[in-house]
């Protein structure tokens, strides 16, 4: 017995713009990741206060940003690429799924 039988007749419907969306994923994911820590890069090098603890304060404050960013950047990415893959799934052939025998007994047992 095959576990997935197709049903007789589907047809799979043609490619959007989920496939080139999922195929941008990992260069967004990368242009996401590196834009914000050379940022925080650059910061670090033109950080400019009136004492070590202001310029150690903005630094921090920045490379704190830079890392939200960067984990709700990939937050997105993952999202929109599990709609994508879900879509790509939609549209492809139509399955038959397992048959459910009921029981003989119009009634629940006890």
């Amino acid at each position: 017995m095959k576990l997935l039988n197709r049903l007789p007749g589907s047809r799979r419907e043609p490619h959007g713009l989920e496939w080139r969306v999922l195929r941008r994923m990992p260069t967004v994911l990368l242009a996401g990741t590196v834009l914000p820590a050379l940022l925080a890069l650059v910061n670090r090098w033109f950080a400019s206060g009136d004492s070590a603890i202001a310029i150690a304060k903005q630094v921090q404050m920045i490379d704190y940003l830079a890392i939200g960013i960067v984990i709700f950047h990939w937050t997105l990415v993952l999202t929109v690429s599990i709609f994508c893959v879900i879509v790509t799934l939609m549209k492809g052939p139509a399955y038959v799924a397992d048959r459910y025998d009921l029981p003989d007994s119009p009634e629940p047992k006890d």
